[in-house]
């Protein structure tokens, strides 16, 4: 069931916020934007996600208790960076899933789907620019996600061994589908051609670190949240390299499906559009792309005929299901987060709940900041990634594979010696690199990069200042005033400089809590 829930989470991201057409200059390949990818999946994504996950399941915390044991009390401030990426990316995502909810009720209420790339357009700017029905879906998505957290979740995992299925079925329906269209070769052979000049393009390789963080949960929480609920026959690595193989796969399945489709109908309705043309109408599909499933997703079904309307139904309804799942993973980051702060279950949650849907409605009212929540924190993704990797450089690279994977872990796959120069040296150069080449990038091309607006360089790091000024004067206040910060903590939990807690273990129980005295 663990599992399933990972999956569905992200096959919404994959399927619906893909923003790899966006992310793409006109000037680059797709081809040259997958090599990329790839490369960043092995050499950035995937150590990290090990990493996390080894975190959580052996300290059984949430992020900022399982950063205290590793760093001690003066870098809390560390954990809670990641708690507050998730959360602020939980508040925007809750508009996608509205968004979904809104398109499942069109496909089954309206006179027909849209049938042109005018027609789909259309539909997605009165609905999400001229309205406030994404105001309306948002409460509904947070409404049904809140249902689940305190009514009970294995409501959804039961929907969830139903629509997950589902939607995979439709997924690949479609993606055969589109290959059998007339001009599916365009986009197909746009798709497949390298250019290799491009790959000398910072903003290449930070797009694709992005897109890499986004589709596989990268330095999220969520996967060090799920993997406080591990025992330690957990294959951990096993996960760690087959999960994020197989978001991606499907994630370039989409992209085929959604280059075929659109190169098909814009080049029968526009003969005369050129491929620059296409690809500008594809960059402007909507905030990080979010606009393009929504677009043309429903304009695809309309081609099949009678069945594509039930197709096209059961697609968004699938893809809300899927898309509460990773809300519900989402926001279990910063409730785990208040329960160490030994606030209550209940009321946790509703502290999580309410915080989450006042964050999201500057989102759901204005596209512009949606857009600039998506590049925010997308990027802090990066940011959160390098932190694990730096917790992991501290600890010593060598001692954590010996001691939090290979160890630890009863029936795994062992990590090579290869990971750790990859996640001591590699993953933090990337990182360093990667940003540096993005500010360089948008001091270059923005001529008002130093104003502070939402879409500004200035803006963005400015967002980060203010977050990290709130979680280091937390964690001052807390060690100044000798703050009894974590009030309960897992017993089951080890402690990362104490042998004793983690040597001659049994298989791990996640029962009990005990009370720990101040730090």
């Amino acid at each position: 069931m663990l599992l399933l829930s990972v999956f569905a989470e992200n096959v919404l991201k994959i399927v619906c916020l893909t923003g790899i057409p966006a992310v793409i200059p006109i000037c680059v390949s797709a081809l040259t934007f997958y090599i990329a990818w790839i490369i960043l999946l092995f050499l950035w994504s995937i150590p990290i996600i090990l990493a996390e996950y080894a975190i959580g399941r052996f300290t059984r915390n949430s992020a900022p208790v399982a950063f205290f044991k590793f760093l001690g009390k003066h870098f809390i401030w560390v954990g809670g960076w990641l708690v507050a990426t998730i959360f602020f990316l939980s508040a925007y995502y809750a508009v996608i899933i509205g968004w979904c909810i809104y398109y499942f009720y069109i496909s089954c209420t309206a006179a027909a789907l849209p049938s042109t790339e005018e027609d789909g357009l259309a539909l997605f700017n009165d609905f999400a620019r001229d309205s406030y029905w994404p105001l309306l879906t948002q409460l509904l998505a947070i409404l049904l996600t809140s249902g689940f957290l305190f009514g009970g979740i294995r409501w959804i995992e039961r929907a969830n061994l139903f629509l997950v299925p589902i939607l995979l079925l439709i997924v690949v329906f479609t993606f055969v589908w589109s290959l059998t269209r007339d001009y599916a070769e365009v986009g197909i052979t746009y798709l497949f051609t390298p250019s290799w000049q491009s790959l000398s393009n910072p903003g290449l390789w930070i797009a694709a670190a992005g897109q890499n963080a986004f589709d596989t949960s990268c330095g999220m929480a969520s996967l060090m949240t799920y993997a406080t609920f591990m025992g330690r026959s957990a294959g951990i690595v096993r996960y760690s390299v087959t999960v994020p193989l197989i978001n991606n796969l499907v994630s370039f399945y989409a992209s085929i499906m959604l280059f075929s489709t659109v190169f098909s109908t814009l080049i029968t309705t526009n003969p005369t559009l050129t491929r620059t043309a296409i690809l500008k109408l594809l960059q402007d599909a909507g905030p990080g792309s979010t606009g393009l499933t929504f677009t043309w997703i429903p304009v695809l079904f309309s081609k099949v005929g009678t069945f594509g309307r039930v197709l096209c139904a059961l697609f968004f309804l699938s893809l809300t299901f899927a898309g509460i799942s990773s809300l519900l993973s989402e926001i279990q980051v910063y409730i785990l987060t208040l329960k160490d702060f030994g606030v209550s279950h209940r009321l946790a949650v509703s502290i999580a709940i309410i915080a989450c849907t006042i964050v999201g409605v500057p989102s759901a009212l204005s596209l512009h900041f949606l857009e600039n929540q998506d590049t925010t924190w997308g990027y802090g993704l990066i940011v959160s990634g390098f932190l694990i990797a730096i917790v992991v450089v501290i600890y010593k690279p060598t001692r954590f594979r010996q001691v939090l994977i290979n160890q630890f872990g009863t029936d795994d796959w062992k990590v090579p010696m290869l990971w750790i120069p990859v996640i001591a040296f590699m993953v933090p150069v990337q990182t360093i690199i990667l940003l540096v080449w993005w500010i360089y990038e948008q001091i270059q091309h923005d001529p008002s990069w130093f104003e502070l607006s939402l879409s500004s360089l200035m803006g963005t790091l400015f967002e980060w200042l203010i977050t990290l000024c709130l979680l280091v004067l937390v964690n001052i206040i807390v060690v100044c005033f000798k703050r009894t910060l974590f009030i309960r903590v897992r017993t089951t939990g080890c402690n990362p400089h104490d042998p004793k807690t983690y040597e001659n273990l049994d298989d791990i129980s996640i029962e009990g809590i005990r009370f720990v005295k101040e730090f």
